[in-house]
């Protein structure tokens, strides 16, 4: 289950908005939002690609897609 607090915790902390995160993995704001309130899953590219925008370790990306 994605911790959708951990995942925005992140990115604030990347100094990033989730519009500019959305860009980043290639899809539209509102697939983003639809993403983080469960409405659809994220794919194993999104996790990655999110994992090596933000920088996370492995450890952390678990504790937020996986939690």
């Amino acid at each position: 289950m994605l911790d959708k607090n951990k995942f925005k915790y992140f990115v604030a902390n990347k100094n990033l908005t989730l519009a500019e995160v959305a860009v980043k993995l290639g899809m539209n704001p509102a697939t983003l939002s639809k993403k983080l309130n469960g409405t659809t899953d994220f794919t194993r590219q999104e996790i990655q690609l999110f994992k090596d925008i933000i920088g996370l370790s492995e450890a952390e990306m678990l504790s937020i897609f996986f939690a």
